[in-house]
């Protein structure tokens, strides 16, 4: 028996409210895991180059401000080099600290290097909110030949609680700490060098590319299209058959 047609707009509606209430749950499900950790951004750099970081620190809390951000430079690869971007709101803090081995750069001896950096809010009313997320930039360098940099960060709220960013990263195949560490990876020059004499390579042989793309686009339209009509064919059949009961 045919449903009256209200009675079809209502199931209608009924079923696309839900299904844009689940595909929201799984927007929020897939984002989440972003903002849950301070990072570091971008997250990779090259080896012996300097670099401009960003410390991208999410508030968390329900209730409280976060404060003070402090950002402890690796002690086990010190960083010759240390400068921080003006935070409007926040004032900075730098401290050194000497070092067990002096650092050879193209200027000089270098004896001391930097650890931590603080930044804490003016006024309560340039904390950082619940629900917000705020950077903090440093520029450092020479980057070590290493595989990767670990910034052990603190984070303090307005209600004295402090969230420590101090984990090492998992394992391959372990499950991820609750509060790791920012950790910027290092690549090495010679790794970006080669990358960008392939892409010089393949330069004469655009021409070629491009035909090989539109062969690859013509034929990916011509699928897509039969599928179309299939799909179209399959919801015309349920229409008429819906009609007719």
């Amino acid at each position: 028996m045919q449903q009256p047609r209200s009675a079809r707009r209502t199931a209608t509606r009924a079923a696309l409210g839900a299904l844009a209430t689940a595909a929201t749950a799984c927007l929020v499900l897939v984002a989440a895991p972003g903002w849950a950790h301070v990072e570091i951004d971008p997250g990779s750099a090259t080896q012996g180059e300097e670099a401009a970081l960003s410390f991208r620190v999410p508030n968390e809390s329900d209730s409280a401000s976060t404060t003070r951000v402090q950002v402890y430079l690796p002690t086990d690869h010190p960083l010759a080099e240390a400068s921080v971007r003006p935070h409007p709101g926040w004032h900075t803090t730098v401290q050194t600290r000497k070092l067990a081995q002096p650092l050879t750069t193209d200027d000089g001896e270098v004896t001391e290097a930097v650890t931590p950096v603080t930044w804490t809010a003016d006024s309560p009313g340039d904390a950082l909110k619940p629900g917000q997320y705020d950077d903090f930039d440093l520029a450092v360098g020479p980057l070590p030949e290493v595989s990767s940099l670990t910034f052990k960060t603190l984070q303090t709220y307005s209600d004295g609680t402090v969230v420590r960013w101090i984990d090492p990263p998992a394992a391959e195949g372990q499950p991820e700490p609750e509060h790791p560490a920012p950790t910027l990876t290092l690549v090495p020059a010679s790794d970006e060098d080669a990358a960008s004499h392939a892409t010089a390579d393949t330069g004469d042989d655009e021409g070629d590319d491009e035909g090989d793309d539109g062969d690859g686009t013509s034929t990916a339209a011509l699928v897509l299209s039969i599928v179309a009509v299939v799909l179209g064919a399959g919801a015309l059949g349920v229409a008429l058959r819906r009609r007719r009961t």
